[in-house]
């Protein structure tokens, strides 16, 4: 399976909707609005993966953030990347049901963490559910913790890839 990797552009907004839900629940989940919003305001850290037919199967999105942990706020107003902040976050890592278990995730946070670097950011921080701490930690990134977020009333542990 030929996977490639593109920015995210606004006809696939419904694509990446319906891949959002497949991933979090209705409560954790991105609202169309705030998904449009990060598309039109950074479109060079929201990286999506391609089957060959050029469908969407995954993505991966975040800002760039001045802090070492994600703030609620992230979630709930997009603003530009800015070049001076050091940190790079991810808001949402998913990929298609019909697609997991093919590295495309793993590929996803390599082609993001390619990009945080050549931005000049030290770090790449996120925020996720218990279950998924081994996978992040097999990608590198280290468990700092519980996160000080109540987003969608979740316990959420602060991972951080050093670059």
């Amino acid at each position: 399976m030929k996977i490639t990797f593109d920015h995210a552009q606004p006809q696939a907004l419904s694509d990446i909707m319906r891949i959002e839900h497949t991933g979090f629940s209705d409560a954790e989940a991105a609202t169309t609005e705030a998904m449009k919003d990060r598309i039109q305001l950074y479109p060079d850290t929201f990286i999506v993966a391609k089957n060959d037919q050029g469908q969407v199967v995954g993505y991966i999105v975040g800002p760039s953030f001045g802090q070492r942990y994600l703030t609620d706020e992230l979630y709930e107003k997009a603003r530009p990347n800015n070049p001076s902040e050091s940190y790079q976050t991810v808001l949402s890592l998913v990929v298609d049901p019909s697609y997991q278990h093919n590295g495309i995730a793993g590929q996803l946070l390599d082609e993001l963490a390619k990009v945080a670097r050549k931005q000049g950011r030290t770090a790449i921080s996120l925020t996720c559910l218990k279950k998924l701490i081994p996978f992040y930690e097999s990608h590198g990134y280290k468990n700092e913790g519980v996160a000080d977020s109540d987003h969608a009333d979740e316990i959420w542990y602060n991972m951080v890839l050093t670059l």
